[in-house]
């Protein structure tokens, strides 16, 4: 049976592995966050994400595509907000306690976070076997299966905050 580990001791983890990754201390092929996206599981790589917050309030903006969630102020920071599981043209995600929002690494020089509807742990994509790398929209840079057939796509951060159509979120 899997150790229980409460939210705060989870989040507490996470905040040091992203400071050891940012740091160099942690080796980037084990750097991955599960996280799922509506039905899909996603694996993030923890130095393009400045933080992982719980989902803030946030403030519609009109005449914008169905897929913006709407702008959020994060220690006064603004930060456009994107529902992924919409944008990939699934179901709004459900946001409950477990909903997270990720931001992106300043070094991408966009104040952008994605909504995920919740966080699977630290992923190691050693473990899991490469299914795709062909074909592929510029948000996902691989796909990846796992030892019980499900499939992990790994976000290409860069692609997806860069990428026109994320880009466009007038309606």
């Amino acid at each position: 049976m899997a150790k229980k580990v409460s939210l705060r001791q989870f989040q507490e983890g996470l905040v040091a592995r992203l400071k050891d990754v940012q740091s160099g201390v942690v080796a980037q092929s084990a750097s991955k966050m599960g996280v799922q996206v509506g039905q899909e599981k996603w694996l993030v790589n923890l130095p393009d994400v400045s933080e992982v917050v719980p989902l803030p309030q946030l403030l519609a903006v009109p005449l914008t595509q169905p897929w913006f969630a709407g702008v959020a102020n994060v220690r006064g920071v603004l930060y456009s907000v994107v529902d992924f599981s919409r944008f990939l043209g699934g179901e709004p995600t459900q946001v409950s306690i477990d909903s997270r929002l990720l931001l992106a690494n300043v070094k991408y020089h966009m104040n952008a976070g994605i909504i995920v509807h919740h966080m699977l742990g630290l992923k190691n994509p050693e473990q899991l076997q490469v299914s795709a790398t062909e074909n592929l929209p510029p948000w996902i840079t691989t796909e990846y299966i796992d030892g019980q057939g499900q499939i992990w796509k790994e976000l290409n951060m860069s692609g997806l905050i860069h990428h026109p159509d994320f880009l466009n979120v007038g309606a």
